[in-house]
């Protein structure tokens, strides 16, 4: 698939939020996955803020890329959280140098851990209005080429849209009541995940995306089966395909 045909079907998948069994969660989750690709990145995380002000990861395209933006969230340090509070990009900042990470050493220190040297994040924002930030990590020192940058914002605002329009389809129940239930689905999502990871033996990258694959042909909502999980009514057939 060409470049141009992926950026397409971002656009596409973005008008797919206009339907009513819109899936936010796994919207941002493909968007990061679709940065990885389209990206000389190996990694995204994508944060936004909730109803109450509070910057919260949604998204991240592996395990130890969400362990590591809820570490930069803990500590109110990193790109993302300054992209976010800013409103602008952070581009090229090299982990290995004091300078370049200034103000967030313990981020730049665990992200090295994770086997990460370069950072770059892009404001999620529609004019003035910034509602988060998508963190891009690199594992090799390598700068973002403009046409990547181009890219990279056009994807984070293409998720702007989406989460935005979605808002305005119903403002105060989708601000007040479905993000704040995208954010509590993610709690219930990563439980189940740590479930199925310590039944099947599977590692916690691994479970997500058999979750994944498991609801996608039974039209379920990933949180809807994370739910029969922890509740253990799920019908026992995890990881095997659905009847045709």
């Amino acid at each position: 698939m060409t470049e141009q045909q992926r950026v397409l079907d971002i656009l596409v998948e973005a008008v797919d939020t206009l339907t009513d069994d819109f899936d936010l969660i796994e919207f941002l989750h493909r968007l990061s996955l679709r940065c990885v690709e389209l990206l000389d990145v190996d990694a995204v995380g994508v944060m936004i803020v909730d109803p109450h002000g509070e910057l919260q990861l949604i998204a991240a395209s592996d395990e130890k890329t969400r362990l590591l933006e809820l570490f930069a969230l803990q500590h109110d340090q990193g790109p993302c959280v300054r992209c976010y509070h800013s409103g602008q990009a952070q581009l090229n900042i090299s982990l290995t140098s004091t300078v370049a990470t200034a103000g967030f050493g313990p981020f730049a220190a665990r992200a090295r851990t994770a086997g990460f040297t370069v950072t770059h994040a892009l404001p999620m924002k529609l004019r003035h209005q910034v509602i988060g930030a998508v963190n891009l990590f690199g594992s090799r020192l390598h700068r973002l080429s403009d046409s990547d940058v181009q890219i990279g914002q056009a994807i984070a605002d293409v998720a702007t849209i989406a989460i935005l329009q979605q808002r305005t389809l119903d403002r105060v129940y989708v601000e007040k009541a479905q993000l704040h239930a995208a954010l509590t689905s993610r709690v219930v999502i990563e439980q189940a995940k740590g479930i199925l990871s310590e039944r099947h033996g599977l590692n916690l990258d691994d479970t997500f995306d058999a979750m994944r694959a498991h609801v996608r042909p039974r039209h379920l909502r990933l949180t809807e089966f994370a739910q029969q999980v922890i509740d253990n009514t799920y019908d026992g057939d995890f990881g095997q395909p659905s009847s045709p």
